[in-house]
C-alpha cells in the first residue's frame, strides 16, 4: 500500500485548512501516478491514525475528492481512486513538502524574446541610493488630492456605472476634459473622438508600431532612442532605420534622403526633450519633418513623454499643434506628470486610426481603470494637475541646478555635459578612459546603483560613452549623498589604474 505516514507533510500552522491540504496532496499524487486509478485507500480511521489528525478532517478530505471525481467509494468494498481516471506512468515520489515546490521549468514550448530582457538591481535597503534615468519623485505626488477625489466619486451612486464594463475608448468625462486640457496646454485641435485612453504611454507606443509595422514596414528613430520604442517596433514586425542625433534633433536631411531611396511607414520622434540625450528639435526641423511626412505619406510618432518640464523658458508646442494633414500619432502621458503609478496615457490621432487602435487594445486590455479615469477627469477640472505641474516644475528645477552644480564642480574632470532645458535626466558622456563597466560596479559597492544598462544608450553600438543621470527622484540631500560617492567611486577607480 502507498506509505501516506512518510509522504504527506501537514502544517498546521498555514491559512490553509488541513483537510484541503491533504485534498492537495492526494490530488498531486493521483495526478502524477503514485497512486493509479482503481488504487484502494485507508480508512478515515487509519489514515487519521497514521497522520495524527482528527477522524473528522480525514472524511472531509475524502468527501471533498469525491465531489471533484479523484475518488469513489464502493460500498461494502471502500474507498478508491476514481477507475475512470488515465493511467499515468508514475514519477520519482519527491520528498520536498507540496507548499514549498515551485515551478521553474515550463513542460511546454513558446516563443521566447532575448531582446527583452533587462538587467534589473532590485536591491531593498535604506542606505542605497539609486540614479534612474529619468522617473518622477514618487513621494510628491498629490497623494491627498487623489484620495479625496477618489473618494468622492465612489460615495456617489451615479457612479456605480464605473465599475461596469466602459467604453474601449476610455472614460468619456476624461476624453472631454482631456481634449479641452490640450488644446489649451498644447495647442491642439481635437476633441474627444481623437483621443484613446491608454494604460501608460508605453501601451500606445505599442498600439501605434502594431497598426504601422507589421510584414517589415520601415521606421526610422534616432541612432540614439529610447531603447523600449525601438524593442516595441521590432516586435511589431518594423525594421528601424536610424539617422543621427545632434543639437538641434533628429537630422531631418537625412530622414529626407532615406525617403527618397526607400519606402518609410513612421518615423518615431520625442520632439521636445529627445530621449535620451534632452536635446529639442529645432523649429526648422520640426516644419522640415512635418512637410516630409505630408510629402511621403508617412506617420509621426510623437513621444512627448515629460512636455510640462521645461525649465529655461515656456514648453515649445509639440509636432501635433501643427498637423493640419493627420500624419502625427501624439502620445502622453501622466506617469511622469504625477507618479509611475499612475498608469493613464493617451493617443491622439484622426479619428479613423483612433478606432483601429480602439478595436486592437480590446482584446489585450477591455478597458482601463474607469474610476481612476473619472477621479483624473475631476482633477483636470479642479485644477489639482496644473497646481502640482507647477509645484513640482519648481522643484525638479532646483534639483538640476544643484545636480548640475555639483557634477561640474566635483566631478567635471571624469564627465562632459550641457544642462539640459527640461525633462528630469542630464546626458552625460564620460571620458572614454573610463569604464562605465567599472564605474557602475564599484558604485555598487558603495550602495549607489546607476541604471539601466549603460549598454540601453548605445543603439548604434558608437561607443560613445553617454548615459542619463536621473536627479528628479533625488532630494538635496540625497543628491550631495549621491556625489560623495561617486566622488569615492573615481578616487578608487584612480588608484586601481
Amino acid at each position: 500500500m502507498f506509505p501516506f505516514k512518510n509522504n504527506i507533510t501537514l502544517i498546521r500552522s498555514s491559512n490553509r485548512n488541513l483537510y484541503l491540504q491533504l485534498c492537495d496532496q492526494m490530488i498531486t499524487f493521483i495526478k502524477s501516478g503514485k497512486l493509479p486509478p482503481a488504487t484502494k485507500l485507508p480508512g478515515s480511521r487509519k489514515l487519521a491514525e497514521d497522520l495524527s489528525i482528527h477522524r473528522k478532517t480525514v472524511i472531509a478530505a475524502y468527501e471533498e475528492l469525491i465531489s471533484q471525481g479523484w475518488i469513489e467509494t464502493i460500498p461494502s468494498r471502500g474507498t478508491f481512486v476514481t477507475s475512470s481516471l488515465p493511467l499515468v506512468i508514475p514519477k520519482k515520489i519527491k520528498q520536498t513538502p507540496i507548499a514549498s515546490q515551485k515551478k521553474k521549468k515550463s513542460g511546454f514550448s513558446f516563443f521566447s524574446r532575448p531582446n527583452l530582457i533587462r538587467k534589473s538591481e532590485n536591491i531593498l535597503s535604506d542606505q542605497v541610493l539609486r540614479i534612474g534615468d529619468g522617473a518622477p519623485d514618487h513621494r510628491l505626488a498629490p497623494i491627498e488630492e487623489i484620495a479625496r477625489i477618489y473618494r468622492n466619486v465612489t460615495k456617489k451612486s451615479y457612479h456605480r456605472d464605473l465599475l461596469d464594463y466602459g467604453s474601449i475608448y476610455g472614460n468619456i468625462e476624461l476624453r472631454k476634459k482631456l481634449a479641452l486640457y490640450l488644446n489649451q496646454t498644447r495647442g491642439l485641435h481635437i476633441t474627444s473622438d481623437n483621443i484613446l485612453i491608454t494604460r501608460g504611454s508605453q501601451m500606445g507606443i505599442y498600439l501605434a508600431g502594431q497598426l504601422l509595422l507589421p510584414q517589415k514596414n520601415k521606421i526610422i528613430v534616432g541612432n540614439t532612442n529610447y531603447k523600449t520604442a525601438d524593442d516595441t517596433f521590432i516586435e511589431a514586425g518594423g525594421i528601424l532605420e536610424q539617422v543621427s542625433v545632434d543639437d538641434n534633433g533628429l537630422d531631418t536631411n537625412q530622414i529626407e534622403r532615406l525617403c527618397q531611396g526607400t519606402s518609410i511607414r513612421a518615423v518615431y520622434v520625442t520632439s521636445h526633450h529627445h530621449h535620451p540625450t534632452t536635446v529639442t528639435l529645432s523649429a526648422q526641423r520640426r516644419m522640415h519633418l512635418l512637410q516630409l511626412a505630408q510629402q511621403y505619406n508617412f506617420a509621426i510618432i510623437e513621444d512627448d513623454y515629460d512636455y510640462d518640464f521645461h525649465y529655461a523658458n515656456a514648453p515649445i508646442l509639440p509636432l501635433a499643434s501643427n498637423d493640419i494633414n493627420g500624419n502625427v500619432v501624439y502620445i502622453g502621458g501622466f506617469t511622469k506628470m504625477i507618479a509611475p503609478a499612475m498608469r493613464i496615457g493617451y493617443l491622439i490621432a484622426p479619428k479613423d486610426f483612433v478606432d483601429e487602435a480602439a478595436r486592437l487594445r480590446a482584446i489585450i486590455d477591455r478597458q482601463g481603470d474607469t474610476i481612476l479615469e473619472q477621479v483624473l477627469a475631476q482633477m483636470l477640472t479642479t485644477g489639482d494637475v496644473q497646481r502640482h505641474i507647477n509645484k513640482v516644475l519648481r522643484t525638479y528645477k532646483n534639483r538640476r541646478d544643484l545636480f548640475c552644480k555639483l557634477l561640474e564642480e566635483k566631478l567635471g574632470n571624469y564627465f562632459s555635459f550641457d544642462i539640459p532645458k527640461g525633462g528630469m535626466a542630464i546626458w552625460v558622456k564620460l571620458h572614454k578612459s573610463y569604464n562605465w563597466d567599472i564605474v557602475c560596479s564599484e558604485a555598487k559597492k558603495h550602495n549607489l546603483i546607476i541604471t539601466p544598462d549603460w549598454r540601453r544608450y548605445d543603439n548604434d553600438n558608437s561607443g560613445h560613452n553617454g548615459i542619463r543621470l536621473g536627479f528628479a527622484t533625488l532630494n538635496k540631500e540625497e543628491i550631495y549623498e549621491a556625489i560623495n560617492r561617486l566622488i569615492l567611486v573615481f578616487k578608487i577607480i584612480e588608484t586601481k589604474q
